[in-house]
């Protein structure tokens, strides 16, 4: 478990969901109660182990300097004559071996000096200032505006987004469309504060994101990404993660799994939301990969509070008809909240209230579904060529 915990906490592919949910100190507590409660453990036995090997130790000793005292004697006395010759032999081998014991150790200090030096640049790196303390906004009619951002990440030669402008207000949703790469889910990193944009900014409520107190705005945000977490821990668990705050609550647990139309499967199972997900640990299960995807929307909404939802390709793993049934359903749960959906499917888009196609970190087209058909530019082409391939 402490193994596992260290790659939830600590691998790039968890830190998105770690950091957005809040996770990392019940994980680094949970972490040290492992620690601590082994600790004790070990303590005890290597108690009652040093004390028999201190017996067995002395014992042993006094067997073999016994041996050499007896050797010593005999070769006194003129009782053997190949004494000394194996007194050389055993001072030889002995010698040999520390001479590979410095080298050995040489080399290991030159391992873990390599290792600190590593260690230590790491922990020499500048961490972000974060100096935002708002926790209400000054207009919440304007929602969530993007203007004129741009982001580059740390090194990249070029831009992820370019001079990206929308805006979202509450009760209304936003489509994104666009090829992989070209910067749909970067643009939820900026929106949850991730990163921070390298040009413009970004509004929520008429007051700029780094005005906001970053763990205020992260409760405000129900998010599931395409690469979510698949915990290994109970399906309550992985259903509570959504809301730290809430992470044991039974009945948020129900409600949410309601809403992410993931009840139906959770009651069958024997041990229904105390059952373990996973093989990492003993009796775990595993999941189908639809199922998977209704446990992690089900952790968006355990927000309840949360008036910003983001579906980054929420159902790619579902069937037509599960999809279907999961936004009519997801419609209806998400009135006066602002959303974001990420999807390939234009069957999904389509009833956005707005739809942006992105290109190149580029917004190319903006509107509805029939004003952008009626545009007959990207979207379109897109749009027939993903409905000729249906039929």
């Amino acid at each position: 478990m402490q193994i596992y915990l260290e790659s939830v906490i600590a691998r790039e592919d968890g830190v998105k969901e770690v950091k957005l949910f809040q996770l990392g100190p019940r994980l680094l507590q949970r972490y040290r109660d492992i620690f601590n409660k082994l600790f004790v453990e070990d303590r005890r036995l290597t108690l009652r182990r040093d004390t028999w090997g201190f017996a067995l130790g002395l014992l042993s000793t006094t067997a073999f300097y016994g041996a050499y005292a007896w050797i010593v004697i005999t070769t006194i006395n003129g009782e053997i004559t190949l004494g000394a010759m194996t007194m050389y032999l055993v001072l030889f081998r002995q010698g040999q071996a520390a001479v590979a014991a410095s080298l050995s150790s040489i080399s290991g200090m030159y391992e873990d000096n390599l290792y600190l030096s590593n260690l230590y640049e790491y922990l020499g790196q500048e961490v972000p200032g974060r100096h935002g303390n708002a926790t209400v906004g000054h207009d919440p009619s304007r929602g969530l505006e993007f203007r004129n951002v741009s982001f580059a990440y740390p090194g990249a030669d070029s831009k992820a987004l370019t001079d990206v402008s929308l805006q979202i207000k509450p009760g209304e949703s936003l489509a994104l469309v666009g090829e992989n790469g070209s910067g749909k889910t970067t643009l939820i990193k900026l929106l949850t504060r991730l990163y921070e944009p390298s040009e413009g900014c970004i509004m929520l409520d008429g007051l700029e994101l780094h005005d906001w107190d970053v763990e205020a705005l992260r409760q405000r945000i129900g998010v599931i990404f395409q690469d979510f977490g698949r915990y290994q821990f109970s399906v309550g668990e992985n259903i509570g993660a959504g809301d730290v705050r809430h992470i044991d609550d039974a009945e948020r647990w129900k409600k949410a799994a309601e809403t992410g139309m993931a009840s139906p499967f959770i009651d069958e199972m024997p041990e229904g939301y105390d059952t373990q997900l996973g093989r990492w640990f003993k009796g775990g299960r595993e999941l189908s990969g639809g199922q998977w995807q209704k446990i992690a929307l089900s952790r968006a909404f355990m927000r309840t509070d949360a008036d910003i939802l983001v579906l980054d390709e929420p159902t790619a793993a579902m069937d037509a008809a599960s999809e279907a049934a999961i936004f009519d359903h997801f419609r209806s749960e998400s009135h006066n909240k602002m959303t974001i959906l990420i999807s390939h499917r234009f069957s999904t888009v389509r009833a956005a209230d707005q739809i942006i196609v992105i290109h190149g970190g580029e917004i190319v087209e903006q509107g509805n579904h029939e004003s952008l058909l009626a545009l007959n530019g990207q979207y379109a082409s897109l749009f027939r060529l993903q409905a000729k391939g249906y039929q």
